[in-house]
């Protein structure tokens, strides 16, 4: 009778992505050792800190629920940074960079989408050569030397507050809920869903697949966009190194959220859980007076725990 209960049981906790028993982990792990870190205005900051990455991941998480992947979101985010900062458009409006940013977002993703869907180019192949490019493409052009300071209506944007949450939050958290809403009630999500579940299928199926896969990977270069005016505004100056370590954590951080390379399963929570399990590991650390290299040998453990966690679920199943 209790290994009847018990089989059941391990199987529904198994498919709970690992991001949310880290989170919870994490959280408690703080709630002990500094519970004055759980005030709502500190953790809101820390937060708002890791909104570019949690922008990235809802572009990371639509490619690999088609199979694919985007390795280029950093060359993305390094080029509008440095768009925005160089000068080269003097007195140009927020509206103005906004649509020039969503542009380069959208043409990137479109590109790599076209190569992935259309011509079967090899994903990682194709998006890791765009993004190697694209921070070339700003190497040449800055010199290597970082270009000036960000137009100061976009530090004035991303400090501001909606009652005791950072906006950015507040952003990133209603553009999650978008795509959740628009994943779960449109053609275009159970198209997803049908290429992620099995991508012969759904061609039979009359799904259409390359069309799926392009408008993913153009979607991702629209939130990459997106994440790069987000880290634009929260370093407030221009950089020839920002955001080239985001599509690793990225990839990482929707792993974590239960969406698995080559599998086509997950959601949107699961990941957007992920990345605030990487900004509490970034809290609990720094309380501990942990440096970079620890942290980094930290989050390496953790995606090789949730690889683990997979292969006992695919197991049990």
């Amino acid at each position: 009778m209790a290994a009847a209960f018990a089989n059941p049981v391990l199987r529904r906790l198994l498919r709970v992505p690992p991001a949310y028993y880290v989170f919870a982990v994490l959280l408690v792990v703080l709630w002990i050792a500094r519970p004055n870190m759980l005030n709502l205005n500190i953790m809101g900051i820390f937060v708002r800190q890791i909104v570019p990455l949690g922008i990235l991941v809802l572009g990371q998480l639509l490619v690999m629920r088609v199979r694919s992947i985007d390795l280029s979101g950093g060359g993305v985010i390094l080029l509008i940074n440095y768009t925005i900062s160089s000068g080269a458009f003097p007195g140009a409006s927020m509206a103005f960079f906004i649509v020039l940013a969503l542009a380069i977002g959208l043409a990137v993703g479109f590109f790599n989408g076209l190569m992935v869907g259309v011509r079967r180019v090899s994903a990682v192949i194709v998006t890791l050569a765009v993004g190697i490019v694209l921070v070339g493409i700003v190497q040449y052009l800055s010199s290597g030397k970082p270009p000036g300071d960000v137009p100061g209506m976009f530090a004035d944007i991303y400090n501001t507050k909606l009652g005791p949450a950072p906006t950015p939050v507040i952003f990133w958290v209603a553009v999650s809920a978008a795509l959740s809403l628009f994943l779960s009630r449109t053609v275009f999500g159970r198209y997803v869903t049908s290429v992620g579940e099995n991508v012969q299928a759904a061609h039979f199926s009359g799904v259409p697949v390359a069309r799926t896969v392009v408008l993913a990977h153009t979607l991702a270069g629209l939130f990459a966009g997106i994440a790069a005016l987000v880290q634009t505004a929260s370093i407030a100056v221009g950089s020839v190194r920002v955001g080239l370590d985001l599509p690793i954590l990225a990839v990482a951080a929707t792993i974590l959220g239960g969406v698995v390379f080559g599998r086509g399963e997950g959601g949107v929570w699961g990941p957007f859980f992920g990345v605030l399990s990487f900004a509490l590991l970034f809290v609990v650390m720094t309380t501990f007076g942990v440096d970079e290299p620890g942290k980094l040998i930290a989050q390496g453990l953790i995606i090789l725990l949730a690889a683990i966690f997979y292969g006992i679920r695919q197991r049990s199943s």
